[in-house]
Protein backbone atom coordinates (compact mmCIF):
# COMPACT_ATOMS: atom_id res chain seq x y z
CA UNK A 1 0.00 0.00 0.00
CA UNK A 2 2.80 2.42 0.92
CA UNK A 3 4.71 1.45 -2.26
CA UNK A 4 1.72 2.26 -4.43
CA UNK A 5 1.01 5.48 -2.56
CA UNK A 6 4.54 6.59 -3.41
CA UNK A 7 4.39 5.63 -7.11
CA UNK A 8 0.85 7.01 -7.40
CA UNK A 9 1.77 10.35 -5.81
CA UNK A 10 4.63 10.65 -8.30
CA UNK A 11 2.25 10.46 -11.28
CA UNK A 12 0.25 13.40 -9.88
CA UNK A 13 3.37 15.31 -8.81
CA UNK A 14 4.76 15.05 -12.37
CA UNK A 15 1.61 16.78 -13.62
CA UNK A 16 1.94 19.50 -10.94
CA UNK A 17 5.68 20.25 -11.18
CA UNK A 18 5.63 20.22 -14.97
CA UNK A 19 3.48 23.36 -14.68
CA UNK A 20 5.55 24.94 -11.87
CA UNK A 21 8.97 24.14 -13.37
CA UNK A 22 7.88 24.49 -17.03
CA UNK A 23 9.03 20.96 -17.94
CA UNK A 24 8.80 19.60 -21.47
CA UNK A 25 7.47 16.04 -22.16
CA UNK A 26 11.01 14.58 -22.35
CA UNK A 27 11.91 15.95 -18.88
CA UNK A 28 8.60 14.64 -17.51
CA UNK A 29 9.45 11.22 -18.94
CA UNK A 30 12.83 11.25 -17.20
CA UNK A 31 11.20 11.58 -13.77
CA UNK A 32 9.39 8.27 -14.24
CA UNK A 33 12.41 6.65 -15.84
CA UNK A 34 14.87 7.58 -13.06
CA UNK A 35 12.43 6.00 -10.61
CA UNK A 36 12.63 2.80 -12.68
CA UNK A 37 16.44 2.90 -12.91
CA UNK A 38 16.47 2.90 -9.10
CA UNK A 39 13.91 0.08 -9.04
CA UNK A 40 16.06 -2.05 -11.35
CA UNK A 41 19.11 -1.56 -9.12
CA UNK A 42 17.05 -2.16 -5.97
CA UNK A 43 15.28 -5.30 -7.23
CA UNK A 44 18.60 -6.84 -8.27
CA UNK A 45 20.65 -5.85 -5.21
CA UNK A 46 18.06 -6.31 -2.49
CA UNK A 47 16.87 -9.61 -4.00
CA UNK A 48 20.41 -10.98 -3.59
CA UNK A 49 20.61 -9.53 -0.08
CA UNK A 50 17.30 -11.11 0.96
CA UNK A 51 18.70 -14.57 0.16
CA UNK A 52 21.68 -13.72 2.39
CA UNK A 53 20.37 -11.85 5.46
CA UNK A 54 16.67 -12.74 5.41
CA UNK A 55 13.43 -11.45 3.93
CA UNK A 56 12.33 -9.47 7.01
CA UNK A 57 15.54 -7.43 7.37
CA UNK A 58 15.54 -6.39 3.72
CA UNK A 59 11.79 -5.65 3.85
CA UNK A 60 12.34 -3.13 6.68
CA UNK A 61 15.48 -1.63 5.12
CA UNK A 62 13.79 -0.93 1.79
CA UNK A 63 10.69 0.52 3.48
CA UNK A 64 12.79 3.07 5.40
CA UNK A 65 14.87 3.91 2.29
CA UNK A 66 12.01 4.73 -0.05
CA UNK A 67 9.95 6.57 2.61
CA UNK A 68 12.76 8.90 3.74
CA UNK A 69 14.00 9.60 0.20
CA UNK A 70 10.44 10.39 -0.93
CA UNK A 71 9.90 12.77 1.98
CA UNK A 72 13.22 14.52 1.29
CA UNK A 73 12.30 15.00 -2.38
CA UNK A 74 9.63 17.47 -1.18
CA UNK A 75 12.47 19.93 -0.53
CA UNK A 76 13.85 19.79 -4.09
CA UNK A 77 14.35 23.12 -5.80
CA UNK A 78 15.86 21.77 -9.03
CA UNK A 79 14.96 18.91 -11.35
CA UNK A 80 18.46 17.38 -10.92
CA UNK A 81 18.16 17.11 -7.11
CA UNK A 82 14.62 15.74 -7.48
CA UNK A 83 15.85 13.07 -9.93
CA UNK A 84 18.71 11.98 -7.60
CA UNK A 85 16.28 11.45 -4.70
CA UNK A 86 13.78 9.64 -6.95
CA UNK A 87 16.56 7.19 -7.81
CA UNK A 88 16.86 6.25 -4.11
CA UNK A 89 13.07 6.08 -3.78
CA UNK A 90 13.05 3.67 -6.73
CA UNK A 91 15.82 1.52 -5.22
CA UNK A 92 13.77 1.03 -2.05
CA UNK A 93 10.55 0.35 -3.93
CA UNK A 94 12.20 -2.01 -6.41
CA UNK A 95 13.80 -4.05 -3.64
CA UNK A 96 10.75 -4.20 -1.40
CA UNK A 97 8.18 -5.49 -3.90
CA UNK A 98 9.71 -8.90 -4.85
CA UNK A 99 11.04 -9.45 -1.31
CA UNK A 100 7.57 -8.92 0.22
CA UNK A 101 5.88 -11.37 -2.17
CA UNK A 102 8.68 -13.91 -1.53
CA UNK A 103 8.22 -13.56 2.24
CA UNK A 104 4.46 -14.09 2.02
CA UNK A 105 4.65 -16.94 -0.52
CA UNK A 106 7.06 -18.80 1.80
CA UNK A 107 4.78 -18.30 4.81
CA UNK A 108 1.52 -19.69 3.38
CA UNK A 109 0.37 -23.23 2.51
CA UNK A 110 0.39 -24.34 -1.14
CA UNK A 111 -3.39 -24.42 -1.53
CA UNK A 112 -3.76 -20.78 -0.45
CA UNK A 113 -0.47 -19.30 -1.65
CA UNK A 114 -1.58 -17.79 -4.97
CA UNK A 115 -4.75 -16.27 -3.53
CA UNK A 116 -2.96 -14.75 -0.54
CA UNK A 117 -0.15 -13.22 -2.62
CA UNK A 118 -2.70 -11.67 -5.01
CA UNK A 119 -4.61 -10.28 -2.00
CA UNK A 120 -1.29 -8.89 -0.72
CA UNK A 121 -0.82 -7.16 -4.07
CA UNK A 122 -4.40 -5.81 -3.95
CA UNK A 123 -3.19 -3.29 -1.38
CA UNK A 124 -1.40 -1.66 -4.32
CA UNK A 125 -4.86 -0.46 -5.40
CA UNK A 126 -5.52 0.89 -1.90
CA UNK A 127 -2.23 2.82 -2.07
CA UNK A 128 -3.11 4.28 -5.47
CA UNK A 129 -6.49 5.36 -4.10
CA UNK A 130 -4.79 7.09 -1.15
CA UNK A 131 -2.40 8.78 -3.59
CA UNK A 132 -5.31 9.93 -5.76
CA UNK A 133 -7.16 11.30 -2.69
CA UNK A 134 -4.03 13.13 -1.48
CA UNK A 135 -3.54 14.52 -4.98
CA UNK A 136 -7.16 15.66 -5.25
CA UNK A 137 -7.43 17.26 -1.79
CA UNK A 138 -3.84 18.22 -0.88
CA UNK A 139 -1.97 19.24 -4.06
CA UNK A 140 -4.43 21.94 -5.30
CA UNK A 141 -4.80 23.40 -1.76
CA UNK A 142 -1.36 22.96 -0.17
CA UNK A 143 0.97 22.09 -3.07
CA UNK A 144 2.90 19.01 -4.20
CA UNK A 145 5.62 19.39 -1.54
CA UNK A 146 3.18 18.69 1.33
CA UNK A 147 1.93 15.62 -0.57
CA UNK A 148 5.50 14.27 -0.75
CA UNK A 149 6.17 14.98 2.94
CA UNK A 150 3.19 12.70 3.75
CA UNK A 151 4.98 9.86 1.90
CA UNK A 152 7.78 9.90 4.53
CA UNK A 153 5.41 8.68 7.27
CA UNK A 154 5.58 4.94 6.32
CA UNK A 155 9.19 4.86 7.62
CA UNK A 156 7.73 4.67 11.15
CA UNK A 157 5.98 1.40 10.19
CA UNK A 158 9.39 -0.32 10.25
CA UNK A 159 9.42 0.02 14.07
CA UNK A 160 6.24 -2.06 14.27
CA UNK A 161 7.54 -4.62 11.75
CA UNK A 162 10.82 -5.10 13.64
CA UNK A 163 8.96 -6.08 16.80
CA UNK A 164 6.05 -8.07 15.39
CA UNK A 165 6.84 -9.56 11.96
CA UNK A 166 8.34 -13.09 11.83
CA UNK A 167 10.81 -13.94 9.07
CA UNK A 168 10.13 -16.57 6.42
CA UNK A 169 10.00 -20.08 7.98
CA UNK A 170 11.47 -21.59 4.79
CA UNK A 171 14.42 -19.18 4.86
CA UNK A 172 15.11 -19.92 8.54
CA UNK A 173 14.91 -23.66 7.83
CA UNK A 174 17.38 -23.28 4.95
CA UNK A 175 20.02 -21.88 7.32
CA UNK A 176 22.92 -19.62 6.40
CA UNK A 177 23.28 -19.40 2.60
CA UNK A 178 26.27 -21.21 1.11
CA UNK A 179 25.99 -20.16 -2.53
CA UNK A 180 28.02 -17.38 -4.12
CA UNK A 181 26.49 -14.91 -6.57
CA UNK A 182 28.01 -16.86 -9.47
CA UNK A 183 26.53 -20.14 -8.20
CA UNK A 184 23.09 -18.53 -7.89
CA UNK A 185 23.24 -17.18 -11.44
CA UNK A 186 24.34 -20.59 -12.70
CA UNK A 187 21.39 -22.23 -10.94
CA UNK A 188 18.85 -19.72 -12.27
CA UNK A 189 20.08 -20.39 -15.83
CA UNK A 190 20.60 -24.15 -15.38
CA UNK A 191 18.52 -26.55 -17.47
CA UNK A 192 15.61 -26.98 -14.98
CA UNK A 193 15.11 -23.21 -14.63
CA UNK A 194 16.34 -21.55 -17.85
CA UNK A 195 12.92 -21.77 -19.58
CA UNK A 196 11.19 -20.33 -16.50
CA UNK A 197 13.75 -17.51 -16.22
CA UNK A 198 13.35 -16.61 -19.91
CA UNK A 199 9.57 -16.54 -19.56
CA UNK A 200 9.67 -14.37 -16.41
CA UNK A 201 12.13 -11.87 -17.86
CA UNK A 202 10.03 -11.38 -21.02
CA UNK A 203 6.76 -11.03 -19.08
CA UNK A 204 8.22 -8.69 -16.47
CA UNK A 205 9.79 -6.48 -19.14
CA UNK A 206 6.60 -6.13 -21.20
CA UNK A 207 4.30 -5.64 -18.19
CA UNK A 208 6.47 -3.01 -16.45
CA UNK A 209 7.30 -1.24 -19.74
CA UNK A 210 3.59 -0.80 -20.50
CA UNK A 211 2.43 -0.15 -16.91
CA UNK A 212 4.82 2.71 -16.15
CA UNK A 213 4.48 4.11 -19.64
CA UNK A 214 0.70 4.25 -19.28
CA UNK A 215 -0.04 4.85 -15.59
CA UNK A 216 2.66 7.40 -14.73
CA UNK A 217 1.33 9.45 -17.64
CA UNK A 218 -2.42 9.07 -16.91
CA UNK A 219 -2.95 12.40 -15.07
CA UNK A 220 -0.74 14.20 -17.62
CA UNK A 221 -2.61 12.52 -20.52
CA UNK A 222 -5.88 13.91 -19.17
CA UNK A 223 -4.33 17.41 -18.85
CA UNK A 224 -2.91 17.21 -22.41
CA UNK A 225 -6.34 16.09 -23.68
CA UNK A 226 -7.72 19.39 -22.40
CA UNK A 227 -9.01 18.77 -18.87
CA UNK A 228 -7.82 21.03 -16.03
CA UNK A 229 -5.62 19.51 -13.31
CA UNK A 230 -8.31 19.12 -10.62
CA UNK A 231 -10.75 17.42 -13.03
CA UNK A 232 -7.94 15.22 -14.39
CA UNK A 233 -7.05 14.03 -10.86
CA UNK A 234 -10.74 13.28 -10.19
CA UNK A 235 -11.07 11.24 -13.40
CA UNK A 236 -7.91 9.24 -12.63
CA UNK A 237 -9.30 8.56 -9.12
CA UNK A 238 -12.45 7.11 -10.73
CA UNK A 239 -10.34 4.91 -13.05
CA UNK A 240 -8.22 3.79 -10.09
CA UNK A 241 -11.27 2.42 -8.24
CA UNK A 242 -11.45 -0.34 -10.90
CA UNK A 243 -8.12 -1.76 -9.65
CA UNK A 244 -9.73 -3.34 -6.58
CA UNK A 245 -12.20 -5.63 -8.41
CA UNK A 246 -9.35 -6.46 -10.81
CA UNK A 247 -7.28 -7.83 -7.91
CA UNK A 248 -10.16 -9.55 -6.14
CA UNK A 249 -11.37 -11.40 -9.25
CA UNK A 250 -7.78 -12.47 -10.01
CA UNK A 251 -7.40 -13.70 -6.39
CA UNK A 252 -10.65 -15.68 -6.71
CA UNK A 253 -9.69 -17.22 -10.07
CA UNK A 254 -6.00 -17.98 -9.48
CA UNK A 255 -6.52 -21.10 -7.32
CA UNK A 256 -9.40 -22.28 -9.53
CA UNK A 257 -8.11 -21.78 -13.07
CA UNK A 258 -4.36 -21.52 -12.45
CA UNK A 259 -1.63 -18.90 -12.82
CA UNK A 260 -1.17 -19.16 -16.60
CA UNK A 261 -4.86 -18.68 -17.38
CA UNK A 262 -5.29 -15.67 -15.09
CA UNK A 263 -2.06 -13.98 -16.17
CA UNK A 264 -2.61 -14.42 -19.92
CA UNK A 265 -6.35 -13.54 -19.80
CA UNK A 266 -5.83 -10.37 -17.77
CA UNK A 267 -2.92 -9.31 -19.99
CA UNK A 268 -5.09 -9.73 -23.12
CA UNK A 269 -7.71 -7.55 -21.40
CA UNK A 270 -5.00 -4.97 -20.65
CA UNK A 271 -3.86 -4.90 -24.29
CA UNK A 272 -7.41 -4.38 -25.59
CA UNK A 273 -8.09 -1.64 -22.99
CA UNK A 274 -4.84 0.16 -23.86
CA UNK A 275 -5.82 0.24 -27.53
CA UNK A 276 -9.29 1.57 -26.65
CA UNK A 277 -7.90 4.23 -24.28
CA UNK A 278 -5.40 5.52 -26.82
CA UNK A 279 -8.15 5.92 -29.40
CA UNK A 280 -10.77 7.44 -27.07
CA UNK A 281 -11.98 10.90 -28.03
CA UNK A 282 -14.81 11.44 -25.51
CA UNK A 283 -14.76 11.65 -21.71
CA UNK A 284 -17.10 8.64 -21.40
CA UNK A 285 -14.85 6.45 -23.54
CA UNK A 286 -11.73 7.64 -21.66
CA UNK A 287 -13.29 6.77 -18.29
CA UNK A 288 -14.63 3.36 -19.40
CA UNK A 289 -11.46 2.24 -21.19
CA UNK A 290 -9.31 3.69 -18.38
CA UNK A 291 -11.32 1.73 -15.79
CA UNK A 292 -10.90 -1.51 -17.79
CA UNK A 293 -7.18 -0.74 -18.14
CA UNK A 294 -6.92 -0.49 -14.34
CA UNK A 295 -9.05 -3.62 -13.80
CA UNK A 296 -7.10 -5.94 -16.10
CA UNK A 297 -3.60 -4.54 -15.63
CA UNK A 298 -3.60 -4.70 -11.85
CA UNK A 299 -5.19 -8.17 -11.82
CA UNK A 300 -2.30 -9.28 -14.06
CA UNK A 301 0.23 -7.70 -11.67
CA UNK A 302 -1.23 -9.68 -8.78
CA UNK A 303 -0.95 -12.94 -10.72
CA UNK A 304 2.63 -12.14 -11.77
CA UNK A 305 3.75 -11.54 -8.18
CA UNK A 306 2.14 -14.83 -7.13
CA UNK A 307 3.71 -16.69 -10.07
CA UNK A 308 7.31 -15.39 -9.87
CA UNK A 309 8.53 -16.80 -6.51
CA UNK A 310 7.02 -20.20 -7.39
CA UNK A 311 9.55 -20.72 -10.17
CA UNK A 312 12.65 -21.22 -7.95
CA UNK A 313 13.94 -23.14 -4.89
CA UNK A 314 14.30 -21.35 -1.53
CA UNK A 315 18.06 -20.70 -1.86
CA UNK A 316 17.57 -18.47 -4.93
CA UNK A 317 13.87 -17.56 -4.69
CA UNK A 318 14.35 -13.88 -3.77
CA UNK A 319 17.31 -13.60 -6.18
CA UNK A 320 15.34 -15.11 -9.08
CA UNK A 321 12.24 -13.01 -8.40
CA UNK A 322 14.36 -9.90 -7.83
CA UNK A 323 16.30 -10.35 -11.08
CA UNK A 324 13.09 -10.81 -13.08
CA UNK A 325 11.72 -7.65 -11.47
CA UNK A 326 15.01 -5.83 -12.24
CA UNK A 327 14.72 -6.76 -15.94
CA UNK A 328 11.14 -5.48 -15.75
CA UNK A 329 12.32 -2.17 -14.31
CA UNK A 330 14.54 -1.71 -17.37
CA UNK A 331 11.26 -1.72 -19.30
CA UNK A 332 9.98 0.84 -16.81
CA UNK A 333 12.89 3.11 -17.73
CA UNK A 334 11.98 3.10 -21.42
CA UNK A 335 8.17 3.27 -21.09
CA UNK A 336 7.82 6.85 -19.72
CA UNK A 337 10.70 8.08 -21.93
CA UNK A 338 9.04 6.60 -25.01
CA UNK A 339 5.79 8.45 -24.25
CA UNK A 340 7.65 11.73 -23.74
CA UNK A 341 9.71 11.42 -26.92
CA UNK A 342 6.74 10.32 -29.08
CA UNK A 343 4.56 13.18 -27.83
CA UNK A 344 7.42 15.65 -28.36
CA UNK A 345 7.76 14.33 -31.94
CA UNK A 346 4.08 15.04 -32.56
CA UNK A 347 2.66 11.49 -32.44
CA UNK A 348 -0.80 10.94 -30.98
CA UNK A 349 -1.86 8.78 -28.05
CA UNK A 350 -3.24 6.12 -30.41
CA UNK A 351 0.35 5.39 -31.54
CA UNK A 352 1.71 5.41 -27.97
CA UNK A 353 -0.93 3.07 -26.56
CA UNK A 354 -0.80 0.89 -29.69
CA UNK A 355 2.89 0.20 -28.91
CA UNK A 356 2.01 -0.77 -25.33
CA UNK A 357 -0.73 -3.08 -26.64
CA UNK A 358 1.80 -4.87 -28.87
CA UNK A 359 4.30 -5.24 -26.02
CA UNK A 360 1.69 -6.85 -23.76
CA UNK A 361 0.76 -9.37 -26.48
CA UNK A 362 4.43 -10.49 -26.55
CA UNK A 363 4.17 -11.08 -22.79
CA UNK A 364 1.01 -13.15 -23.28
CA UNK A 365 2.76 -15.37 -25.84
CA UNK A 366 5.69 -15.90 -23.43
CA UNK A 367 3.33 -17.09 -20.66
CA UNK A 368 1.40 -19.44 -22.96
CA UNK A 369 4.42 -20.94 -24.77
CA UNK A 370 7.11 -20.97 -22.04
CA UNK A 371 5.16 -20.89 -18.76
CA UNK A 372 4.81 -23.85 -16.36
CA UNK A 373 1.62 -24.12 -14.30
CA UNK A 374 2.42 -23.95 -10.56
CA UNK A 375 -1.09 -24.00 -9.08
CA UNK A 376 -1.04 -25.55 -5.58
CA UNK A 377 2.44 -27.03 -6.10
CA UNK A 378 4.65 -27.21 -3.00
CA UNK A 379 7.58 -24.76 -3.12
CA UNK A 380 10.94 -26.41 -3.76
Amino acid sequence: MFDAMDVGILSFVIAAISVEWHLNPTQMGWIGSVNSIGMAVGAFGFGLLADRIGRKNVFMLTLVLFSLASGLSAFSTTLTFFLILRFFVGAGLGGELPVASTLVSESVSAKERGRVVVLLESFWAAGWLIAALIAYFVIPEFGWRIALIITALPAFYAIYLRRNLPDSPKFELEGKPKQSFGAKMKLIWSKPYARRTTMLWIVWFTVVFSYYGMFLWLPSVMVIKGFDMIHSFKYVLIMTLAQLPGYFTAAWLIERTGRKFVLSTYLIGTAASALAFGNSDTLTMLLISGAFLSFFNLGAWGALYAYSPEQYPTSVRATGSGMAAAVGRIGGIFGPLLVGSLLAAGHGFEVVFGIFCGAIIIGVLAVIVLGTETKQMELE
